[in-house]
């Protein structure tokens, strides 16, 4: 099946976003897409200064408009973080899944918060608005069953390894790294959850802007079960398109079985809620 990302050019009004993350959605779904994804923030600046002011409960304005997208182009749409999500007087990084229907079928709230300091280059604290979401995030197409985490979310290989036993065979990550962690660990990341689980994991940032508070890194990128980089963007607004081989997966993990290798006597990694 064709997955599509969509790196999207965020600017600081709402609405100008989420129409042109439509457009570009329909866009994705001429060309055959069948599973589209957006980044994180697509909806809103990125940093925590405009998280309150953007925020909106889910159901909303956005998640009805992506709601309407999926129905219209008959996909799986997945929502990067639409928007900073208000509940109960807290704020989340939330990622939101719409089917062909239109039905909402996953909601993942970022667990591990964005909280990082390396001097002299940046400094980043999510959780001085946000919460943490407490569960793993899975959804069921057609085509295979799909994990989602948020950014920072790739870097906890726990996460991606309970997905791969929950039979993940696709994992989704939004995210928007930085000029300094994009080109250290972005591929690198994706690379390495890729091949420890036998899985595809596709990475969609928003495009570049110079003139942002938070610069992201961009270049969305798809990774096989082998490690091979199979489709990546630059820096700009574009829409990458790949097409995911299950075919390919199932003789990959046939070729090297670690999945029933492993020593579930000596060891195990499990889901607590």
């Amino acid at each position: 099946f064709r997955l599509a990302l969509i790196q999207l050019h965020v600017s600081a009004v709402k609405s100008d976003n989420l129409q042109r993350a439509c457009e570009l959605v329909r866009e994705a779904s001429a060309k055959g897409a069948k599973v589209v994804a957006l980044p994180e923030c697509f909806n809103s600046p990125y940093g925590t200064q405009y998280f309150k002011g953007y925020a909106e409960k889910i159901p909303g304005e956005s998640t009805q408009k992506l709601s309407e997208t999926a129905k219209e182009c008959n996909i799986y749409l997945v929502g990067g973080r639409s928007i900073p999500e208000e509940d109960g007087g807290k704020l989340y990084n939330t990622c939101t899944v719409f089917g062909p229907d239109g039905a909402m079928l996953a909601k993942h709230r970022k667990v591990h918060l964005f909280d990082i300091n390396i001097p002299g280059k940046i400094q980043f604290k999510e959780s001085e608005t946000l919460s943490p979401g407490n569960s793993l995030s899975m959804f069921d197409t057609p085509y295979c069953k799909v994990g989602l985490g948020i950014c920072y979310d790739i870097r906890f290989a726990e996460m991606a390894q309970i997905y791969g036993q929950k039979g993940c065979q696709l994992l989704i990550y939004p995210g928007a790294f930085n000029l300094t962690t994009g080109p250290a660990h972005w591929e690198l990341l994706q690379r390495g959850r890729a091949v420890d689980n036998q899985v595809y994991v596709a990475t969609v940032s928003p495009a570049r802007d110079e003139k942002a508070s938070y610069v992201a890194w961009g270049h969305s990128t798809v990774v096989n079960p082998w490690g091979e980089v199979i489709a990546k963007a630059g820096a700009e607004e574009t829409v990458v398109y790949t097409d995911i081989d299950l075919k390919k997966l199932a003789e990959i993990r046939q070729q090297i079985p670690i999945l029933s290798q492993k020593r579930c006597d000596v060891y195990g990694i499990e889901m607590k809620k």
